[in-house]
């Protein structure tokens, strides 16, 4: 099975500069600020490339260029990254726009501020779907409450493993958060596999500054 990544580092901020201004903190953008020794985002990209993926493509938009500065890894070519144009558009159009620039036929959707999503766990979801008897019918995704075989999308979000352009087709035309596209599928008959995570740290998604402190203690 031939499997991309796709991570989106394409968002406004907004939650936490809106956190880092009540604090007085100098405004930085969530996935340069320091862990682990590296950046948030450069944390995200090496713990998807360790995977069992074939090629990695990360979507910016919003802060691109403060983004890539702060950026000490050039990766040389085992990242490919592209840039939103217009910028300000969801995180429906910058994971399209992702899977418009790989051919795999499977995608690993990841968020660039998941730093603490292990390779094991995105593993774990590339299996499922090797495994399946319908990888073009099925997504394995991180789980938010059951594992295993799910009865509802609800609350569900990246990062997941889906069939590229069966995922194409519902995000094309839409500008939306992912989790009613991911409903929209599943009312579709999809099968959805929920993935247990390594740690309760893998379910957290940086989006406030105190989730940011939660993670690097």
């Amino acid at each position: 099975m031939s499997i991309s990544a796709i991570i989106t580092a394409a968002g406004k901020n907004s939650r936490m500069r809106k956190d880092q201004i009540s604090r007085n903190l100098e405004i930085k953008n969530k996935l340069i600020l320091p862990f682990n020794d590296k950046t948030v985002l450069e944390t995200t990209i090496d713990n998807t490339l360790l995977s069992n993926i074939d090629e990695c493509i990360v979507v910016l938009g919003h802060y691109s260029d403060e983004i890539m500065e702060a950026i000490s890894n050039n990766y040389d070519d085992a990242v490919k990254f592209i840039i939103n144009n217009p910028c300000d558009v969801g995180l429906s159009t910058s994971l399209y726009n992702g899977l418009s620039n790989i051919g795999s036929d499977f995608a690993l959707c990841v968020t660039g501020d998941q730093p603490t999503v292990s390779t094991e766990t995105f593993n774990k979801m590339i299996n499922i779907m090797d495994k399946c008897k319908n990888p073009y019918k099925s997504i394995s995704i991180l789980r938010r409450r059951k594992t295993g075989l799910l009865t509802t999308a609800e609350g569900l979000g990246m990062p997941f493993v889906a069939p590229r352009i069966n995922l194409m087709k519902y995000l094309k035309n839409e500008d939306d958060n992912l989790n009613p596209i991911l409903r929209k599928i599943f009312a579709d008959g999809y099968t959805f596999y929920g993935i247990k995570e390594k740690n309760k740290k893998e379910l957290l998604n940086i989006n406030h500054y105190d989730d940011y402190l939660s993670l690097v203690k």
